[in-house]
């Protein structure tokens, strides 16, 4: 591909993300959304974080693993609890990150 071709395409793709976002926007500013569509739209973000969470966690290399020596699963549930029970996304932050460097010294 050409460097103007590539360039075209970056320009594409951000008019199309831009205009299909923007329509979206657009919408919901002039019609009244139904509650129950109001209802469903407030799990998206929880749903759409739990897609992109749990393969990384139960999949680390590309395999299944549902074990104790899985460190991403390990580091993923201390996480969790710590965010549970503190609703505190430092400390879920430091909790899980150190998991992760901690588990394979143990491991």
């Amino acid at each position: 591909m050409s460097e103007l071709s590539i360039w075209l395409l970056f320009v594409g793709a951000a008019i199309g993300t831009f205009a299909l976002r923007f329509s979206f926007i657009y919408l919901f500013g002039k019609f009244e959304i139904p509650p129950l569509l109001q209802r469903a739209l407030r799990f998206v973000p929880a749903s759409v974080l739990a897609a992109l969470v749990f393969p990384a966690l139960l999949y680390p290399n590309g395999i299944f693993d549902f074990s104790l020596h899985n460190i991403h699963l390990l580091a993923g549930i201390g996480g969790g609890i710590v965010a549970w029970k503190t609703k505190n996304v430092l400390w879920t932050l430091i909790v899980g990150m150190g998991l992760f460097w901690v588990l394979p010294l143990i491991f």
